[in-house]
């Protein structure tokens, strides 16, 4: 129970956006004319945050699976990174507990606020931190589940106009791009984004900039990543 209680105390920094989002993604699903089965089960199996909300608007405009898919994979393939980095962790978590399932399912559920918190995780000396960390995973999880159902049930029973409830993405979006400038000691990551945004939207058009601009961006990381990874331990070392 204490550790249980300490892994929601780790989430409430992040748990009303986790909320807010999943509320917002439940709504849009409704409003397009599905059902809340579909809202349960991609928060339960997709469970990408605001992925989830731009997946609406992509599903509603007639974009190809095919293509909603590739950019799924581009948005967030830093959590395959996420996972790797905690994979040795998580292991051992599978091995000491009679339920496997725990090893994969953690290394699966990772997300951008999950992962920070799991990075400076600190527990006290009568609690496992690896039981934390899984409950932390977990509870941000069922969170997110419940999120999206509630905001499925509340987009069946509210009959007002709901337009412009995705605007949340953009939001969403544009404060973790505020709170990555505040902490990132880099604007490369950036620049290259917006550069490549702008100039694949002006040279191919608003349908079919990103995939390009996300593939660039995505080289251009890789490029410089040493340089990156250099500057942001040269700045947290000050």
């Amino acid at each position: 129970m204490k550790s249980l209680k300490y892994a929601i105390k780790k989430m409430m920094p992040f748990a009303l956006s986790y909320v807010f989002v999943g509320l917002a993604s439940g709504i849009l699903l409704i409003n397009a004319g599905y059902s809340p089965t579909w809202a349960f089960l991609s928060a339960l199996l997709i469970y990408a945050g605001s992925m989830q909300i731009v997946m609406v608007a992509f599903m509603t405009s007639g974009t190809p699976l095919y293509m909603i898919a590739i950019m799924a994979l581009f948005i967030n393939a830093r959590h395959i990174f996420y996972g790797i980095s905690f994979i040795d962790e998580f292991r051992s978590i599978g091995r000491q507990s009679k339920s496997r399932w725990k090893y994969p399912y953690m290394a699966l559920t990772m997300t951008d606020e999950t992962y920070a918190v799991l990075c400076s995780l600190k527990c006290p000396a009568d609690l496992d931190k690896r039981e934390v960390a899984f409950n932390i995973l977990f509870l941000s999880h069922i969170l997110w589940v419940i999120s999206c159902l509630l905001g499925a049930f509340i987009g069946n029973a509210l009959y007002i106009d709901m337009a412009g409830i995705e605007f949340s993405a953009t939001a969403f979006f544009t404060a973790v791009v505020v709170y990555q400038l505040r902490e990132c000691k880099s604007y490369i990551p950036a620049i290259a984004g917006f550069t490549s945004s702008v100039l694949f939207f002006f040279l191919i058009g608003p349908d079919n900039f990103i995939l390009p601009a996300l593939s660039v961006s995505m080289i251009i990381l890789i490029v410089f990543k040493d340089y990156i990874h250099k500057k942001t331990l040269g700045g947290n070392n000050e």
